[in-house]
C-alpha cells in the first residue's frame, strides 16, 4: 500500500528530495504521493519533519 501525506504537511520538500523513484510532487496546497509510482520503501516518512507521511 502506498504512503500518503496528510494535512500536517508544511510543503518543505524534504520528502520529494529523498524519494528514490520520484513519486512525490508538489500539489496545490501540499506535497502528494503518486500511489502507482510509490514502492512503499518508507524513506519519505523517515525524512518528514512533521510526521505527515504514513502508510495509506
Amino acid at each position: 500500500m502506498a504512503y500518503v501525506i496528510n494535512d500536517s504537511c508544511v510543503s518543505c520538500g524534504s520528502c520529494a528530495a529523498e524519494c528514490p523513484v520520484g513519486a512525490i510532487s508538489e500539489g496545490d496546497s501540499q506535497y502528494v504521493i503518486d500511489a502507482d509510482t510509490c514502492i512503499d520503501c518508507g524513506t519519505c516518512a523517515g525524512t518528514c519533519p512533521t510526521g505527515a507521511i504514513s502508510e495509506g
